[in-house]
């Protein structure tokens, strides 16, 4: 296991550099746009765009330009650890931008993961345990409308009932925790429950299969055989090996809500990554959008990681050489 985790974690830097070297040459080299006429502002002089190409080392050879992006990115620079440079629409260090935004992005992910949990699991288990009856078609019916509606249209409609009808949510906007908790709290719920509904459907729907397939392993059998009762049959042995697959999407969907959230945060107005990223796109801050793809590839990498290890201590049939 050890040199397995060694080998994977091989593997997480070389994607992060790989991702890093597409997206570097995407944003940097492919466009027609002078990154340096963008940093200098409207209507730059001559004298300003090179003063500011030589500034931001755009006057090397792409490969020097890249080496020192990710010495930078490594060492850190003048503004901290890990070195992402400077926005162009502030000019404020783009590593303080995604600190104070990854934590909303986290909040809404990590309350989000809670909720789909709770509900997709239980509802799983159940409609597996209770094949072709009224709760089991009910389950999927649920399961069917929510992978199938998108999030802004959920996001509109829970804005619609819950806010604008019957007033028992506020609207848009982000209070942090630390001015209000019970504020903080009602503004999360709706973002919350539009990613909820999303994951809880799929999950419903693989936590289901899953435990359709363990139930009739011949271990579940022999622990029937053995005198168990069935709620400990189920919950020791069907849920623990059904669930194993979840763990490894979960890690993944985690880092991935960074995408997700660029609709939700848009909707209800938070101040997240995703937001960043559609303002930094739309202003052509080429630092911003590339820090928040090269945060994005590590999670994926080092969550699946992470996934991976849980998953083999969770199966023991699991088994890295």
């Amino acid at each position: 296991m050890t040199r397995y985790i060694i080998r994977r974690l091989m593997y997480v830097i070389l994607v992060v550099f790989a991702v890093t070297a597409v997206a570097y040459t995407i944003f940097f080299v492919l466009p027609s746009t002078d990154p340096a006429v963008a940093f200098a502002g409207r209507n730059p002089t001559p004298e300003l765009v090179q003063e500011v190409r030589e500034q931001l080392n755009l006057d090397e050879p792409v490969p020097v330009q890249y080496a020192l992006y990710v010495k930078r990115l490594v060492t850190g620079d003048e503004y901290g650890w890990p070195g992402l440079g400077l926005s162009y629409n502030t000019r404020s260090p783009v590593r303080d931008e995604i600190i104070n935004r990854a934590s909303v992005t986290l909040q809404i992910a990590i309350g989000g993961a809670i909720l789909w949990l709770l509900i997709g699991i239980p509802i799983g288990v159940i409609s597996a345990l209770k094949q072709r009856s009224l709760a089991d078609r009910l389950a999927m019916g649920f399961a069917l409308v929510g992978v199938s509606a998108p999030v802004f249209w959920l996001g509109l409609v829970m804005l619609y009932v819950f806010w604008e009808k019957l007033g028992w949510l506020p609207g848009t906007g982000y209070v942090p925790f630390a001015e209000s908790p019970k504020e903080w709290f009602l503004h999360m719920l709706m973002p919350w429950m539009v990613l909820a509904l999303l994951f809880a459907a799929i999950y419903a729907r693989i936590v289901r299969g899953n435990m359709i397939d363990t139930m009739g392993e011949d271990y579940i059998r022999t622990a029937r055989a053995k005198g168990l009762s069935e709620s400990r049959v189920v919950t020791r042995h069907g849920l623990r090996a059904g669930l194993s697959p979840v763990i490894t999407l979960l890690g993944i969907d985690l880092a991935l809500l960074v995408g997700n959230t660029v609709v939700t945060e848009t909707v209800f107005n938070m101040p997240g990554l995703g937001n960043y990223v559609l303002v930094s796109t739309d202003s052509g801050d080429l630092p911003g959008v590339l820090a928040v793809v090269v945060l994005a590839a590590f999670a994926v990498a080092f969550l699946s990681l992470v996934s991976d290890i849980i998953y083999a201590y969770l199966d023991p049939r699991v088994r890295y050489r």
